[in-house]
This record gives structure tokens, sequence and C-alpha cells, in this order.
């Protein structure tokens, strides 16, 4: 396995820790070649941190840059069902503005929303409770 450069992995924290505050210069970044899909170590990809801290803004900015809206951690988690979980309304219409399927990932957002009976969610996400 090759090790990767310090240059290089202080730059992959810095954009993982954009996403999670909601720094728009990542869009910068995306738009000068970083994949809209970088993920970290536990499988947690930029839109993933963005949308599990309610960034809806650059949520909407990486799934407009082609971030897979359906990318699941190593957990199997998604970003719809993270949002739901965290019950960022603006973020999960953003997600399923964008396509986001509501029953990928385990547990899926619906799963998630039933589960916690989050009925405002299951109206978001277009489901009965």
């Amino acid at each position: 396995m090759t090790e990767i450069p310090s240059d290089v992995r202080e730059l992959a924290t810095r954009l993982f820790e954009m996403a999670r505050n909601g720094d728009d210069t990542l869009v910068q970044y995306i738009d000068n070649g970083v994949s809209p899909d970088l993920s970290n170590e536990d499988g947690n990809s930029l839109l993933m941190l963005a949308a599990y801290s309610g960034h809806e803004n650059l949520v909407g900015a990486l799934a407009e840059r082609g971030a897979d809206v359906d990318k699941q951690n190593n957990r199997r988690q998604t970003p719809l069902a993270g949002a739901v979980f965290k019950k960022y309304g603006a973020v999960v219409d953003r997600l399923v503005a964008a396509g986001a399927d509501p029953h990928a990932g385990a547990p899926s957002a619906v799963e998630t929303a039933r589960y916690f009976q989050l009925t405002e969610m299951l109206d978001r996400l277009g489901v009965e409770g």
C-alpha cells in the first residue's frame, strides 16, 4: 500500500472540515478538479458530512456538481438518512430534489423516519407513516 504524502493528507483533512463547517470554498476545489465524491476512511463523502452537519446550500452545490446523493458510507448510511435523523428538513428537501432514494441504505431514510416517528420527515420524503 502506498503512503499518502503529508501535503495531500492535510488537504483532504481541510476539505472534509470545509464540508462539516459548510465552507463554500469547498465548491471552488470541486470546480477545480477535486472529486465531489471524495470520501474519508469511514466512507463518509463530502456530501454526507455537509448533509449530516445541516449545510443545505453546500449540499445543493455538491449535488449540482455530480456528487452521488445515494453514496453510502462504510456503515451503509446515506446522506438522506443522516439528514432525516438530524431533522434537517431543508437538507432533506435538497437531497430529494436532487434525486436521493429514500429507500437506499440501511437503515434507509424512510426506516429512520419511521423508527423515530418523524412524521414531518416522512412527509418530506413523500411517503406515508
